[in-house]
Formats: C-alpha cells, structure tokens, sequence
C-alpha cells in the first residue's frame, strides 16, 4: 500500500493576494483556479515548483469562525516544511523578496533551517535535509 498527502488546505483572507504571494514571492506553481458558482469559492491550488505529491489548497475563510485562524492555524507553531535542494539559494531569494525570517538559519542534526512567515504569519521551515544535502555533495 502506497499513500500520501496530495493537498493541505491554508486559510487565506483573499484569493488573489494569497495567489500573488506563493507564486511571485514563493515561487509556487498555480496548479488550479477554478471558480465554482454554487458556492461562490474558487478551488485554488499550488505547489512548489517541480513537486509531484504534495499542493496547498488556498481557501477562503468563509465565516469569522475560519476568519479567526488566518495566520495561526497551529496555535503559533510552524505550521508547513518546505523541503528545498539548496537552501542558501532559497533563503537569499526569500529575503530579496522581503519575506520576514523569524529565526535565522541553522545547521541542526537533520540539516539546515530557518523559520518564515508566509502573508498572514504562519509559520514555515524553510529545511534542506541532511540527506538531500548529501546527495548534492554537501556537508
């Protein structure tokens, strides 16, 4: 039996401003804008470029009560792990971007890290893993 996590949802205050961030700032892959009328929402979906298993479904809060945990869906934890192949690369172009790092980076055990915000604050590891870093050559 195989299985994965095809999508995560991120509650966003608006479609578009969210689109804006994880693909021009980010670098997300707009994988899906579908509006659907019945529900007056769009099914709005992105991936980081080149991944094959995992997307986040951008929903608009619908009510104060989905309102209410835009920016802290994990109760101030990190929230999302992006995995990236070359993390000095990622992490310049972040803050070229003007994406806020809440903590600096730093080689741990399992590779290296830092924390970000995304537009509405949560929480994201920006992580190379030890693994990938070697596969790359790195130490």
């Amino acid at each position: 039996m195989k299985q994965s996590i095809g999508q995560v949802a991120i509650v966003v205050s608006e479609y578009d401003e969210a689109i804006t961030f994880y693909t021009s700032t980010l670098g997300f892959t707009l994988i899906e804008d579908t509006y659907i009328p019945e529900q007056d929402k769009r099914w709005v979906i992105v991936a980081p470029p080149n991944s094959t298993e995992s997307r986040v479904l951008l929903a608009r809060a619908a009510n104060d009560e989905q309102a209410s945990r835009i920016g802290n869906q994990t109760g101030g934890r990190v929230f999302m792990f992006l995995f990236t192949d070359d993390f000095w690369r990622d992490y310049k172009n972040y803050r070229s971007k003007g994406v806020v790092f809440v903590r600096e980076p730093k080689e741990e055990t399992y590779g290296t890290v830092a924390v970000f915000e995304d537009l509405y604050g949560n929480l994201w590891d920006l992580l190379q893993p030890k693994q990938l870093m070697q596969d790359h050559g790195m130490r």
